[in-house]
């Protein structure tokens, strides 16, 4: 079965075969050099006792001597062929048994029947200490000696009638514990070695796999768009990077860094932000759309928002501050346009409506019928300039609601009034659009809770956007019912045919709120329909409807239906579908007794 681990462990296995050949390589060349060392001296001590001790010397001790050391210096000249680099284990086998079974094959020439186990233990301790690598060599050159010691001696019957059974058992009980000692430590060696280089191994991809990361967000730190920084607690910048750098009007970071050393003073046109930003940390460790004007290195002001945290040790004590800096200068210069352009908006509308409005009641203050104009007309006219002069005037909370909510005057209102009156004002423009109207709120439904003017405005707004963004020949249908929890069984992803096919109590809504009992109402036409997208960004700031190429307006209808329904506590969507017309509804609490 091949998994990714095991894909892994075999190329560990590899990479781990390559490094012991290459260290058991490594390792013979100067276990041969020691080893030819150690016979030529063998051979000059042979020399002397030729010469110093002439009846006690062997010439077959001599000739022996000359071959291991003939058999070292082969190993090491084949340790610089490809042969020797490809087969580093044969040549450990030469070298062990050049030691070993040619100083056992020279002992049988001379009919020597002693068993040379000071040679072997020295053979074997060093090699086991010089090349502590594949025991399994080991063994196969310690009972390829045994072989040849069992081999020789049974052909020629020399030290097996020697010694006796007990003795010669003992012999081979004491090659028995030496060569497993040395093998075991080899053996033992040999996986610490494997444990060290597979945790080298990981460490090494650890630190390969921490420089790609440290790379990647070295990158994002670097061109990033926003601005990122260190700060410490008293005031100093420890880092910054470039869109940093950008915003404060320096050249480089390291500008950034050696600049600012007092963010109390040198940043902050308000020195006092600076204790109201680190008191917000303190409060909650974290903080977010932290807006401040600052000063720039050339001594221009700007505007920018912070998110920071505060950065502690183990213990909790405070090491730094870190977080992204936005410039929001343009931001602020558009909202303090948009400030302008809607007092100036209201000033300039507000005056002629209420000239208007002052003429109007001059003439309604006129006794009798005999007047230029029906009184009924006038009466409409009258309440239509009241009605804008109070659109007016909530234009300025509607802006307001964006800086600090959105202020109403709630009472019980009758849900139907409010939807007549809307219908009444929009009369011409449903004429003009040959639409069809149908109110089919119920005159026993429940009061809500409610701001008459700005719920007649959203009655309003989503009645015109449905006239203006469909063609000629709509039906229009305004409803409103009770619902609760248990009613709600399908969810906001359903389509306006789905939705037909059931019955109004299964309807599910997609309401959040916790609220029992909630007033649902819908504005449903039968036009064009809005694509799944659009639906989603219709109630944003400035998007023009779902047909914006019929409409010259500046998209807040809309937005400001969404900023009310939400201030009363409701809920507002669209459920449509190309084709099949939209429904738009929203959600308001129901009257409490005595409200």
């Amino acid at each position: 079965m091949n998994y990714p681990g095991h894909k892994k462990s075999i190329e560990e296995l590899t990479v781990y075969e390559e490094w012991r050949n290459r260290f058991l390589r490594d390792r013979l060349r100067p276990a041969v050099g020691i080893a030819i060392f150690f016979a030529f001296t063998i051979i000059v001590y042979l020399l002397g006792e030729a010469i110093f001790a002439p009846r006690e010397f062997k010439i077959v001790y001599l000739y022996t001597s000359a071959a291991v050391e003939l058999g070292l210096l082969t190993c090491l000249l084949l340790q610089k062929t490809a042969i020797g680099k490809r087969y580093p284990g044969l040549l450990f086998l030469g070298f062990s048994w050049s030691l070993t079974v040619l100083v056992q094959i020279g002992l049988a020439a001379a009919k020597v029947g002693d068993l040379p186990i000071l040679t072997w233990s020295l053979a074997f301790l060093t090699q086991a200490t010089l090349i502590p690598v594949r025991w399994r060599l080991h063994l196969i050159s310690q009972l390829g000696v045994l072989c040849c010691h069992i081999g020789i001696n049974l052909v020629l019957n020399l030290s097996l009638a020697r010694y006796t059974a007990f003795r010669l058992s003992g012999f081979y009980l004491y090659l028995f514990w030496f060569c497993l000692i040395c093998d075991l430590s080899v053996y033992w060696y040999e996986s610490l070695q494997r444990t060290e280089f597979s945790t080298k191994r990981e460490l090494e991809s650890a630190y390969q796999q921490l420089e790609v990361a440290e790379a990647k967000y070295r990158s994002i730190f670097e061109n990033a768009g926003e601005g990122i920084f260190q700060s410490t607690p008293d005031g100093r910048y420890i880092t910054a990077n470039p869109a940093l750098a950008r915003i404060y009007g320096c050249d480089s970071p390291e500008e950034v860094t050696a600049k600012f050393t007092d963010i109390e003073r040198q940043l902050y046109v308000d020195p006092v932000r600076r204790n109201q930003f680190l008191r917000s940390i303190a409060e909650s460790t974290t903080v977010s759309d932290f807006e401040s004007k600052i000063y720039r290195c050339d001594g221009s002001i700007v505007w920018i928002s912070e998110k920071a945290r505060a950065v502690r040790d183990s213990s909790g004590s405070l090491l730094y501050y870190e977080g992204l800096v936005e410039d929001i200068t343009q931001r602020k210069q558009a909202q303090e346009s948009q400030r302008l352009f809607i007092h100036a908006l209201s000033h300039d509308l507000r005056n002629p409506v209420a000239g208007m409005l002052m003429v109007l009641k001059n003439w309604q203050t006129k006794t009798g019928d005999s007047i230029a104009i029906p009184r009924s007309v006038l009466d409409r006219m009258i309440q239509g300039s009241e009605q804008q002069l109070r659109l007016i005037n909530s234009l300025l909370e509607i802006h307001a609601g964006e800086l600090g909510g959105l202020f109403l005057h709630c009472d019980r209102v009758d849900l139907r009034a409010v939807v007549e009156a809307a219908a009444a004002d929009l009369e011409p423009l449903m004429n003009e659009a040959q639409a069809t109207f149908k109110n089919l709120v119920p005159d026993d439904l429940s009061a809500v809770n409610a701001d008459t003017t700005q719920l007649w405005r959203v009655f309003s707004n989503l009645i015109s956007n449905a006239l203006k963004h469909n063609m000629p020949g709509l039906n229009l249908t305004v409803s409103a019912q009770i619902i609760t929890a248990k009613q709600i069984k399908i969810n906001q992803s359903k389509t306006k045919q789905d939705i037909e096919k059931l019955p109004i109590t299964d309807y599910q809504f997609p309401i959040t709120n916790s609220r029992n009992s909630m007033i649902y109402c819908t504005v449903e036409d039968d036009g064009v329909g809005i694509l799944p997208e659009h639906c989603e960004h219709l109630f944003d700031l400035y998007v023009r409807g779902y047909q914006s190429r019929h409409s010259v307006g500046l998209g807040l209808s809309l937005y400001l239906c969404r900023q009310i329904i939400g201030a009363h506590g409701g809920e507002i969507g669209v459920i449509s579908s190309p084709g099949a017309g939209a429904i738009f509804w929203f959600t308001l609490p129901l009257a409490q007794n005595g409200s």
